[in-house]
């Protein structure tokens, strides 16, 4: 199967259960394939790796929730798949520099990491190329 074609797949399984306990084992299971080569896969085709692109992701609607929600600390965390506040705060700064608490009072939504879409990355690619060319020609 193309690596694109793969790689497309993990993210749209990770954006159907964002909101669940996902691990690599189960990801792989899903994809059809061993979960060291399927990190392979997806590490060399959108640059980081599944378990980046998820951590990404949850903090990301981590964010959201914060600004757009009264929903309390440890309840994000938890939403989120983090077992405790601490670990959820500590991740959350690491990605957005400020404590989720800071980030709630600034109240400025930004995204970090947007769902990936790899074929609209190729569309874009593709079209990039074609104009490209005209603009040869016309010269």
């Amino acid at each position: 199967m193309n690596r694109k074609i793969v790689a497309q797949k993990v993210i749209d399984y990770i954006e159907e259960h964002l909101n669940e306990e996902i691990d690599l084992k189960t990801i792989a299971k899903n994809v059809g394939y061993s979960k060291f080569h399927l990190n392979r896969l997806f590490t060399a085709e959108v640059g980081c790796t599944i378990y980046h692109y998820l951590r990404a992701r949850r903090l990301t609607t981590a964010a959201e929730k914060l600004i757009k929600t009264e929903k309390s600390l440890v309840q994000i965390a938890h939403e989120t798949g983090y077992t405790s506040q601490q670990a959820f705060s500590m991740a959350f700064k690491q990605v957005y520099d400020y404590s989720p608490k800071i980030y709630r009072d600034r109240g400025i939504f930004s995204a970090k990491q947007e769902k990936i879409s790899l074929l609209m990355i190729t569309v874009r690619q593709k079209f990039s190329r074609i104009t490209t060319k005209k603009a040869r020609w016309a010269a």
